[in-house]
């Protein structure tokens, strides 16, 4: 199965794990690009937990944490509980670019053939479901 370009990169997760982009290819996947200091992330995280606690087994989540030290990234995934799903560090935003992104909240939801839909905004809650299950389909 061919691998989309974007998703050809390396990462440490936000506990110093190593993981490859290229592990998600031919799945379902929402990445979630958030920033600690965001009172825009920090309303949506427990929407995003909810989705991704809901879609278990279906679609994969991967948080992509940028524009923060370390600590920070990690007492968030704490404080937000959103600590059911994958995060990576992505330190120097190499990711972000990767899919466009230039600011926080932001998605991009993948389908198993590889098409990535960016959006760069902030999602409802039924919004956010409506594309996960709109994912959950293809």
């Amino acid at each position: 199965m061919p691998v989309s370009d974007r998703l050809k990169f390396t990462a440490q997760t936000v506990d110093g794990q190593s993981f490859s982009g290229e592990s998600l290819a031919g799945k379902k996947v929402v990445l979630w690009f958030w920033a600690p200091w965001c009172p825009k992330c920090r309303a949506e995280a427990p929407r995003v937990a909810a989705a991704a606690r809901a879609a278990t087994g279906k679609v994969t989540f991967v948080g992509v944490a940028a524009q923060d030290a370390l600590p920070a990234m990690q007492k968030f995934i704490t404080d937000y509980k959103v600590s059911g799903f994958t995060h990576l560090a992505d330190l120097d935003a190499a990711i972000w670019t990767r899919f466009g992104v230039t600011q926080q909240p932001a998605y991009a939801f993948i389908s198993p053939d590889g098409k990535v839909d960016v959006v760069k905004q902030q999602l409802s809650e039924s919004a956010l479901t409506d594309r996960v299950t709109a994912l959950t389909a293809a």
